[in-house]
């Protein structure tokens, strides 16, 4: 079975201007950053998901993570983040809906080749822009409903 959770130190570090970065040390061009602690934890295990996923998705060998009493911590907190390949694609699974619309819209719909899947997507997100998906899981596991 393939690993499906990998751990490596990031570097958290408070900027001037008020954010929080996050570098990976041992991944070339893994960052994030957020404005707030917590956001910048969310973003950092996402990046680390997102770097890992494409790293393997094209074979790429992925190098071992570095011990932490070897990093320099001079520019901020060092922190392992804990990436978990099978619940971000879990996460991000498609799943079949049903949508009802009048016979009108759909004929003028698809007169224009408008993707429906696409369109109901994009609704659904600008109309739950600025939350991050793991948090409206969450919300919605709290309500009873399923995530």
């Amino acid at each position: 079975m393939a690993k499906t959770k990998y751990a490596y130190p990031a570097q958290f570090v408070n900027e001037d201007n008020g954010t929080v970065s996050v570098y990976f040390p041992d991944l070339e061009g893994c960052y994030t950053y957020d404005d707030t602690i917590e956001g910048a934890a969310i973003m950092a295990q996402e990046a680390l998901e997102l770097y890992i996923d494409v790293a393997l998705e094209e074979s790429l060998q992925l190098p071992d993570p570095s011990l932490l009493k070897d990093l320099n911590n001079k520019e901020g907190t060092i922190m392992m983040v804990i990436a978990d390949l099978e619940n971000m694609k879990r996460q991000n699974k498609a799943v079949n809906k049903t949508v009802t619309l009048p016979y009108w819209l759909n004929i003028a719909a698809e007169k224009e080749h408008i993707n429906f899947s696409g369109v109901l997507q994009e609704a659904l997100k600008e109309r739950l822009s600025g939350e991050e998906p793991r948090a409206l899981v969450e919300k919605a596991r709290a309500r009873g409903k399923p995530g």
